[in-house]
């Protein structure tokens, strides 16, 4: 089991990795370096060989591997990253890089998403050290740049040109899962991630007559994508269950105690109360427009207007998703992705699920353990690229006046000690297991 120093290591480094300003702006504007080398010495220091791979100069990754006892098992990806999304430090109560220790709690921009993981990640790898514990089968571990944007930089360039460093890696677990949830009526409820929705942002490009203002124009390219937009925001998307999100209804049907009715979705999502929030934005595809660009005059009809949509679509969807966009645009607007990955669904079967399940309930056995689907994305789709099938599990245990999904790029980020040391046993238990 994690030792004394893990416990006080893992608050450590989530405060000195928070200090470490690794704000990704998008477009390239991030510097992940200094925190890669502080993640590396971590590791060195506890006996590994951590390389440092960059695409780009700054936009640094570190993978390192763990030798297992068993040569003949599968290797078990373990990886977090290390950009995190913008704070504005007027908006927060601490400054969002100060890694303020207060009350018992981790202030700052990436204590939950996500240099908590990866502080537990090195608490973990250096008791391990101390312990003389070896993992039944290889670990291999990745620090990486740019998740916050596009991968291009981190997990997407390791897998296209360093997949040699994976070799072995069939499963890989990460972010967003195995945290408490509490429906407000005394439940504790640990989902675990197995299955992420696609990516599909998309460029929309209305083009029409460029004209004066002050005439009638029908070929208004500014008309034209308000149209369009307007269609892609009030669409209704149909309902779609996945094998994910059909486990995860069924098991929280149960733990609700009523049928879990497959045919009435939103009836049954009404009997849920507050747990319907791990699963209302998984059952059907969506698209919301987030950006809009056209013209330099009032008096002046440009001939081009362009708008960005933040879509996704459930594993299986993209057909349905492309041939919805195509009718809602219509005839007069163009639309392309801007930036597209893969949904991702994982066995809910496995023996690994169980293994997560299973440290999850020794140490809070009065949660309830559930899959779910993300409705956003993480590395993992870059590292499916590999045949290396994804999970979400970065445990904590949370209070109830924390909403831990609230937090995930809000204002005021924070993460309490007593859950990162959790997370240390439970990531511990599990590892040593898996």
């Amino acid at each position: 089991m994690a030792d004394a120093q893990a416990m006080d290591e893992v608050v450590t480094f989530t405060s000195e990795l928070i200090r470490i300003d690794t704000t990704n702006r998008g477009g390239g504007d991030c510097r992940e370096r200094p925190a890669a080398e502080y993640a590396a010495a971590r590791l060195t220091e506890a006996g590994l060989d951590p390389v440092l791979l960059e695409r780009t100069p700054g936009r640094t990754n570190v993978v390192a591997r763990i030798e297992g006892t068993d040569p003949s098992a599968d290797a078990l990806l373990l990886h977090g990253h290390l950009d995190v999304v913008p704070a504005q430090a007027d908006d927060w109560s601490v400054h969002p890089f100060s890694g303020e220790i207060r009350d018992g709690v981790v202030w700052g921009r990436g204590a939950v998403d996500m240099k908590n993981m990866d502080a537990m990640i090195l608490a973990v790898v250096r008791a391990w050290e101390r312990q003389g514990v070896r993992p039944r089968r290889d670990i291999v571990i990745a620090f990486t740049a740019d998740e916050e944007d596009s991968a291009a930089d981190g997990a997407g360039y390791l897998a296209d040109r360093h997949a040699h460093l994976f070799e072995g890696c069939t499963e890989g677990i990460s972010e967003s899962g195995a945290y408490t949830f509490h429906d407000g009526e005394g439940r504790q409820i640990y989902p675990i991630g197995a299955g992420e929705r696609g990516t599909g942002w998309m460029k929309l490009t209305a083009r029409g007559r460029a004209g004066h203002g002050s005439k009638v124009n029908r070929e208004n390219a500014v008309s034209r994508l308000a149209e369009a937009i307007t269609r892609i925001g009030a669409h209704e998307w149909p309902l779609r269950l996945t094998p994910t999100v059909r486990a995860a209804l069924t098991e929280l049907a149960a733990l609700y105690g009523t049928d879990p009715d497959l045919e009435d979705i939103d009836g049954l999502l009404g009997k849920l109360g507050p747990a319907a929030k791990l699963v209302e934005a998984t059952v059907r595809n969506s698209a919301n427009p987030t950006m809009l660009s056209a013209g330099y005059k009032v008096n002046v009809i440009p001939a081009e207007a362009v708008a960005y949509v933040d879509g996704r679509f459930l594993p299986g969807g993209e057909d349905e998703f492309r041939a919805t966009l195509d009718r809602l645009t219509g005839p007069d607007v163009d639309w392309e992705f801007h930036h597209r990955e893969v949904a991702l669904q994982a066995p809910v079967d496995s023996p690994t699920f169980a293994r997560m399940r299973t440290a999850l309930e020794e140490f809070a056995p009065e949660g309830h353990v559930v899959p779910f689907c993300m409705s956003g994305g993480t590395d993992a789709k870059q590292f499916a690229r590999l045949g290396i099938t994804g999970y979400g599990f970065t445990p904590l245990k949370l209070p109830e006046d924390i909403d831990y999904q609230a937090l995930f790029h809000g204002v005021d980020e924070r993460v309490p000690v007593e859950a990162l040391q959790f997370g240390v046993r439970v990531l511990d238990r599990f590892l040593r297991s898996a």
